[in-house]
């Protein structure tokens, strides 16, 4: 992979996690805040990556392609 594509991925993947880590803490931040750093952090990312792997980056990609469809036209 080319650095070029790399930092593409990287946006891509940074644009949908960056939501999703704010929306994650803005509704289970304070029921989560008891517990310890590495458990919050272990729930936080096996429900996360998943969702960004599945949902988040093709969503990006969907729309990414669609906006470039529409410029294109």
């Amino acid at each position: 992979m080319k650095t070029k594509a790399k930092l593409i991925a990287a946006l891509k993947i940074w644009i949908a996690i960056y939501p999703s880590i704010t929306l994650f803490l803005h509704l289970f931040g304070k029921l989560l805040s008891g517990l310890p750093l590495y458990q919050r952090t272990f729930l936080l990312t096996v429900s996360l990556v998943p969702w960004v792997v599945f949902v988040g980056v093709p969503s990006v990609d969907f729309l990414l392609q669609s906006g470039s469809f529409k410029a294109s036209k």
